[in-house]
């Protein structure tokens, strides 16, 4: 039978026709050339990636009319038989058929003959994982110290399963996946030398689904032009491949772009129509959000170092990117990620996908859920009615002790602020230019600015109020588990209808958990309540350049310390804790605001 198909008859058969590994091929010439040829090599990694090419190579090197060589010469006796496969000085023996321990000692009987026509005897042993642990065993003391006229060259695809002990008697080379540009271009070689007309986005497809594999690639390129003959139609490559087509993939990127729930739905329908598998399709979109990520956060000389596409590809993605941005691509692809990770135990597949495909369609509207998904309402306020004064009690038995007095404190009057246009909070104000250093504040000025920020003209003309401290207080109650998380971020400002929070490197952890969607998507709408007016909240890492300012728990903490210094001056001049004070010879050390309560009846 005259035909071979293209893993054989494309096979390299010399170093410089390997690809994807050049850190093993480099070392092993540089072996050869420095006469440091090892008594036993083990090459381990994934299926097709030239393992037992490698050891072919080596074995016609060592044993080439010129050698040993790092460049045999593929002419000779030696040379030609290897590449059949036929010379009686380079055995090649199958470890999955040839496991007992009486094949491992007709190798030991075999290694003490001298070579018939090379220099060495070489003993290719393939998926050696498979000996048993007796027939290894059986091998140790020949492997450790074998003829000199003899080389082991072993091959596996489980690294694990072979023993310490040999692993320590051998030198060991880990054999990479090779990467999918490779493979396009070797496809595209051995295209062009079949005369096969084949798109590139099709070769792209073709190295996509081999993973890595090399011989993958040439097997389905084999069953591809056994498809279509010399014209090789991207159509019927998808057809053939089982993958989901691009134009179903980019449909669910349009619908994410024009906010379209139905759209999605009708996408996701077609997809089930066709057969295609969820789960496929899914890993689909969240590689293009990749995608769309990586090009929107780089700049164009580094796309095609980075992505694995045509250049088609990337000037759509390049494209697409324009209407997200990066915080709003992390978030898609957070949505699309947890549904795939779902879909692997989900009894309803379907369901799981079309719900977060209406999630992420909803993600960036601007019409926020508070119409029809209300936030929790605001608990009634705590009513403070001051620091408790004290007063003596006389005990029956005629002790002394300091009772606390009802009768409140009345407190500080305290002038009201108002918050117009013209005068923005400085939380607020705009900040083009970064050497324009703002004028420092103490933690009180920045709690006291920050009580009321305005959030932009609404679309009546006038001025929203978002007091940042009742939002605190609000999230405290309705979200406990995320208000602790919020305080270690500061107010950046509010531009229009986006407010923005900042939090520094170091608080990754409660930027993150902000950054959820389901958090997001709750505090929104919850500034919107409060603002009166849709909002969009934006959270940001800030960097050792942008301003410091104080964080939001930092601000409480200062109010609270203000508070208490004015609790502090309102007990010690009510005249009832001052008399106190002056008969006992006592000072205030502590004072606490209580709420209101009856008279203590004596």
């Amino acid at each position: 039978m005259d035909y071979q198909v293209s893993a054989r008859k494309y096979r390299p058969g010399t170093f410089d026709d390997v690809i994807g590994q050049p850190h093993v091929v480099q070392t092993l010439m540089n072996a050869i050339a420095s006469k440091r040829v090892a008594q036993a090599y083990l090459f381990s990694g994934t299926r097709g990636v030239g393992k037992t090419t490698v050891a072919r190579i080596l074995a016609k090197a060592l044993n080439c009319e010129r050698g040993p060589t790092g460049s045999p010469c593929a002419v000779c006796v030696n040379c030609i038989e290897i590449a059949q496969g036929n010379s009686v000085d380079v055995i090649e023996i199958d470890g999955a058929s040839n496991t007992s321990v009486d094949d491992v000692r007709e190798i030991r009987e075999n290694v003490k003959f001298a070579p018939f026509r090379g220099q060495y005897r070489i003993y290719i042993i393939d998926e050696v994982h498979m000996l048993s642990n007796s027939a290894f065993n059986a091998l140790l003391k020949t492997l450790e110290e074998p003829p000199g006229h003899v080389v082991f060259i072993f091959a596996t695809t489980e690294i694990h399963k072979i023993p310490a002990t040999i692993l320590s008697r051998c030198q060991h080379y880990n054999f990479r996946r090779i990467a999918r540009t490779e493979i396009v271009e070797r496809l595209r070689h051995v295209a062009a030398q079949d005369d096969i007309a084949i798109e590139d986005r099709s070769l792209t497809a073709l190295a996509r689904a081999s993973e890595g594999s090399m011989r993958d690639a040439l097997s389905l390129l084999d069953q591809a032009m056994a498809f279509g003959g010399k014209t090789v139609v991207h159509t019927d490559l998808e057809l053939l491949l089982g993958a989901v087509p691009q134009e179903l993939v980019r449909a669910m990127i349009q619908a994410l772009i024009a906010q379209d729930s139905a759209a999605a739905l009708h996408v996701l329908s077609a997809l089930l129509d066709r057969g295609h598998d969820l789960r496929a399709y899914c890993a689909e979109v969240v590689e293009y959000l990749r995608n769309m990520l990586v090009v929107s956060v780089t700049a164009p000389d580094e796309w095609s170092r980075l992505i694995e596409a045509s250049s088609e590809d990337l000037a759509q993605f390049a494209s697409d990117k324009g209407s997200f941005n990066p915080d709003e691509l992390q978030q898609l692809f957070a949505i699309f990620t947890q549904a795939e990770d779902s879909l692997r135990a989900s009894a309803h597949p379907r369901f799981v996908l079309e719900t977060a495909s209406v999630k992420a369609t909803r993600l960036l509207r601007k019409e926020t859920a508070s119409s029809t998904h209300p936030a929790r309402p605001l608990a009634p306020e705590r009513s403070s009615s001051g620091p408790a004064a004290t007063r003596t009690e006389r005990r029956p038995g005629g002790e002394a002790r300091m009772a606390p007095v009802t009768t409140p404190i009345p407190p500080a009057p305290v002038a009201p602020k108002s918050v117009s246009a013209q005068e923005p909070s400085p939380l607020n104000a705009a900040k083009p230019e970064r050497e324009t250093a703002p004028s420092p504040k103490t933690k009180a000025e920045a709690a006291r600015s920050a009580e009321g920020t305005p959030a932009g003209p609404s679309p009546g003309g006038e001025v929203a109020v978002l007091k940042w401290e009742q939002f605190q207080d609000e999230v405290g109650q309705a979200f406990p588990n995320v208000a602790p998380f919020l305080e270690r971020g500061r107010l950046v400002g509010i531009e229009g209808h986006v407010i923005t929070i900042g939090f520094d490197k170091q608080a990754g952890v409660a930027r993150a958990m902000l950054e959820k969607p389901d958090n997001m998507q709750a505090l929104t709408a919850l500034c919107a309540r409060l603002s009166g007016q849709p909002m969009r909240l934006r959270i940001v890492e800030q960097t050792e350049d942008d301003p410091a300012g104080p964080t939001m728990a930092q601000i409480r903490a200062a109010k609270e310390q203000e508070q208490r210094l004015v609790l502090f001056e309102q007990a010690r001049a009510h005249p009832v804790v001052k008399r106190a004070l002056e008969i006992f010879g006592a000072e205030l050390t502590d004072v606490r605001s209580v709420t209101r309560q009856k008279e203590v009846q004596e």
